[in-house]
């Protein structure tokens, strides 16, 4: 695990840049740092190192190949590299291996089969890029789910690429326009969805993509290796034909294989365990397979509304692991969202982010490796969300059964325009009326709050940040509404979330639920082994069974969330808020009405309504006065 960096068609000597940017990922990578120059000077690589699989100087990066023609840094871990090493070394068995690295084993399969052949047969999370000698062409790639970044674009008139925005930002002359198209996708969502970034002419390469970038690297090409939505069409085209039974012990086969594969590393590796379902499987899975006690690690809340520590240790206690649990105070809270701006580096307002850095904090004080149970909702059928929309529908076509399709869809804009504009129930009413979809219900019912119309000055936010799914592409309305959350919530939030927070503090986290042969079984299986009008995540919830007691685990589902609403009412953080609004709002008055900020933060003090978007503002105020400061 480590962060990457490169400059490609620099004017002048490259070296101080790619060092700046090394620097500003050091957190990334605290092991070790490299740099490597193009004879020509055109292409300037860079590495910090985390170390994780063989850790002698034979792992470090940059790494040259023996025939001197391919350069490649690369963050990430390649879980079936030894499968392939021996597949690779039965083939030629004159490819040389300095050392154990699956780095070393990813830079020779790519000079033997090519970069497309490469990504077929590698499993994990990664983004690397890869320079040849000969024909000076550099290609970025990026895993199939999107679990480790690569930021690219033009910046000082040259082509970057990072696996953080901060690096990019170092570079002299840096002055990219804030990218203010985007800020109302922004508002929708708590984060900024792929393909786009704060800044223009700066990108996210999206999940499952690969750029190829050829001298004088003034343009590139973007090339899909892997896509979730044919993985999710074949799979409902080909379905599992076997009985719930075999179908949950296949799961469970695919789920320790991957966890096995996950579970290689040099370094000290543990879990993360908040006594919900999916941790709690990974845990148990994990323990199952070790001949050892597996390290968990949970946080801890005062309000046992929000607090799941003791049921992380009940399940710790039931399943033999060695437990470490920390109940956090009001100063690891502030600490933590004060150094938020530089652990994700743009503007980003998922409120979990905050316990997820805690205990990121907390574990790698520990173990430098941990798996984590996430994605289980987004390809399980977890989320109450997707419960909410079938019977918003259903109540909606029972109440206006004489009203159908398109008849609806003209009353809603007519509300609209009569007065929805500016009335809270009608705009209400209105978006309600209009939908006329399970996929338009779950982009625009959520997101009802008129007071977010009037939020970013500019309105053109680019469509297929938000339009880029087709509505009735699945037969289930659950099945599209997942899907749905594969391609941007997902990679654009949660595994974004994962990722910033732990290298953050310099630890690697590991999803084995994303491994390519679980996300492409899961999707061959029918909605009914995941979701049968009573149980979200069946399958997964029987597996577990066979490890806990299904009574310790039956409660109601809670997110991995905080009071924040209560924190920012409160002497918690009160007082942060109003100092952060003050200042931020000099900072956003160019982007953001200020106006409808002050009626958001009156109407979030006096009735505690509009929490999220409170904190989206705040998180884009406190983005900007540490970009500014």
């Amino acid at each position: 695990m480590c962060g990457i960096n490169g400059i490609l068609g620099y004017n002048n000597d490259p070296t101080k840049q790619i060092k700046r940017m090394n620097d500003a990922i050091v957190h990334r990578g605290p092991d070790a740092e490299g740099v490597w120059i193009s004879e020509d000077k055109s292409v300037a690589l860079g590495h910090r190192r985390l170390s994780i699989i063989d850790l002698s100087p034979n792992g470090s990066q940059p790494m040259v190949s023996v025939s001197g023609d391919l350069t490649i840094v690369f963050n990430g871990e390649i879980y079936n590299y030894l499968d392939i090493k021996k597949q690779l070394q039965a083939k030629d068995n004159n490819i040389i291996f300095r050392g154990h690295s699956d780095t070393e084993l990813l830079l020779n399969v790519v000079e033997y089969y090519g970069i497309e052949k490469t990504l077929s047969l590698i499993k994990g999370m990664f983004a690397f890029a890869v320079y040849n000698r000969k024909n000076k062409e550099v290609i970025l790639a990026r895993d199939r789910a999107g679990e480790k970044p690569l930021y690219y674009g033009r910046a000082s008139g040259c082509v970057v690429f990072a696996s953080d925005i901060g690096s990019i930002e170092k570079i002299d002359g840096f002055d990219n326009r804030i990218n203010s198209h985007i800020l109302n996708s922004y508002f929708k969502g708590g984060y900024i969805p792929a393909p786009f970034t704060i800044y223009e002419d700066i990108y996210k390469l999206r999940p499952g993509h690969f750029l190829v970038l050829k001298t004088p690297y003034t343009e590139w090409e973007d090339k899909c290796y892997w896509d979730i939505r044919d993985v999710a069409l074949q799979g409902q085209k080909e379905p599992f034909n076997g009985n719930f039974e075999e179908a949950s012990a296949k799961l469970e086969e695919l789920i320790k294989d991957s966890i096995r594969g996950q579970m290689i590393s040099d370094v000290p590796l543990g879990a993360f365990l908040s006594g919900g379902i999916d941790s709690t499987l990974t845990v148990a899975l994990m323990q199952s397979i070790s001949d050892k006690p597996v390290r968990t690690f949970t946080i801890g809340f005062e309000d046992s509304k929000y607090n799941e520590a003791i049921y992380a240790k009940e399940s710790a206690k039931r399943l033999g692991t060695q437990h470490t649990e920390m109940y956090v105070s009001k100063q690891d809270i502030l600490d933590t969202i004060k150094s938020i701006p530089k652990a994700f580096s743009e503007p980003f307002a998922d409120s979990s982010q905050i316990p997820t850095m805690l205990v990121s904090s907390m574990t790698r004080k520990h173990v430098t490796v941990s798996l984590s149970g996430d994605a289980g909702d987004e390809f399980f059928c977890g989320y109450n969300s997707y419960k909410d929309v079938r019977r918003g529908l259903k109540i909606l076509e029972n109440k206006l059964p004489f009203i159908k399709g398109d008849m609806r869809k003209s009353l809603g804009k007519a509300v609209y325009d009569l007065g929805g504009r500016n009335n809270a129930k009608l705009h209400k009413l209105s978006t309600v009326l209009s939908v006329d979809s399970a996929e338009n219900w779950y982009r625009n019912v959520r997101d009802d709050d008129i007071l977010l119309d009037h939020l970013a000055i500019d309105k053109d936010q680019y469509k297929d940040a938000i339009d880029e799914y087709p509505d009735g592409y699945l037969n289930e309305p659950e099945h599209n509404l997942m899907l749905m959350d594969m391609l941007q919530y997902l990679p654009d939030d949660i595994l974004v979330k994962v990722d910033r927070s732990g290298m953050f503090y310099s630890l690697e986290s590991r999803i084995p639920l994303l491994d390519r042969d679980v996300m492409e079984f899961a999707w061959t299986l029918p909605l009914e082994y995941k979701y049968d009008t009573i149980t979200t995540k069946r399958i997964l919830k029987d597996i577990l069974y066979r490890y806990v007691p299904k009574d310790m685990m039956d409660r109601p589902k809670k997110g991995f969330s905080v009071p924040l609403s209560k924190w920012l009412r409160g002497d918690e953080l009160n007082t942060w808020a109003l100092d952060i609004l003050a200042t931020g709002k000099k900072n956003i008055k160019d982007f953001v009405d200020i106006s409808t900020v002050d009626l958001m933060w009156k109407r979030f003090i006096d009735t505690g309504k509009g929490e999220r978007n409170i904190w989206n503002i705040l998180m884009l105020c406190q983005w900007f006065e540490y970009r500014n400061g």
